[in-house]
């Protein structure tokens, strides 16, 4: 049986003209959970403190967090772990997560309010709207799009996340020497994101010419569970990382 990891079978990605949000499009289907006592506490609890929407509108980061420091969105966290261990490991770092799962949201916010953690802020949103309407241009030192999800069938692919307007959206929100770092565990996802960062202006591939157009995993990326269970197996993952150059 073929590995649909490894399936050559795809559609390119989008134009760069194509518009961001195509006829209601999402990148992600959201799914009924169950909740736990803490994951509820964390939203019922801490959600108010936390927590930001598309109506608190354009973000001012240093009044939203009250200091002037390096800041780091990422996208798609999904239980939170390897954003609660980047937050509490570099208290000196501003964070903003955006995940739609509840449950996801829930078990974030109760970790961080355990650990006392105030470098850290969540979204609910649609990461495109956030984007486009809460932060301000040149505001991020960072974009993280860990392991999002492949859509790896070929009639799903205008479904992923990472085509030529969310790059350049991107881009737009980064601080110039800023950098966008992507990491998947499926290979066909990873040579598209290749075609969409070598086509898009004002990026420079960070790798080196030994690993080129990969990186190995960087220290400051926690290494997650399933991860380490997918080594074990034998499963890749392929890290990108882009600097904004323009």
């Amino acid at each position: 049986m073929n590995d649909p990891r490894h399936d050559d079978n795809t559609t390119g990605p989008e134009g760069p003209d194509a518009p961001l949000h195509r006829r209601g499009i999402k990148s992600y289907v959201l799914r009924a959970g169950r909740m736990t006592q803490a994951q509820t506490r964390g939203l019922e609890e801490v959600w108010p403190r936390l927590g930001l929407t598309l109506a608190d509108g354009r973000q001012d980061l240093d009044a939203l967090f009250g200091r002037q420091a390096p800041r780091v969105l990422e996208v798609g966290f999904g239980m939170g772990a390897s954003l609660i261990k980047q937050a509490e490991r570099h208290p000196g770092t501003d964070f903003i997560g955006i995940e739609v799962h509840a449950p996801g949201v829930g078990k974030l916010l109760d970790e961080a309010d355990k650990r006392g953690l105030s470098n850290l802020r969540v979204y609910r949103e649609d990461a495109l709207a956030v984007l486009e309407q809460c932060l301000p241009e040149a505001s991020l030192d960072a974009l993280q799009l860990f392991f999002p999800d492949p859509w790896p069938k070929k009639k799903h692919h205008k479904r992923r996340i990472v085509q030529p307007a969310f790059v350049e959206l991107v881009r737009s929100r980064l601080k110039p020497g800023g950098i966008l770092h992507m990491a998947t565990d499926w290979q066909a996802y990873a040579e598209w994101m290749v075609e969409v960062m070598e086509a898009a202006p004002g990026f420079a591939n960070s790798a080196g010419r030994e690993t080129a157009p990969y990186m190995p995993r960087p220290d400051f990326r926690p290494l997650t569970k399933f991860e380490a269970r997918g080594e074990k197996l034998g499963h890749g993952v392929w890290d990108l990382i882009f600097q904004r150059v323009d």
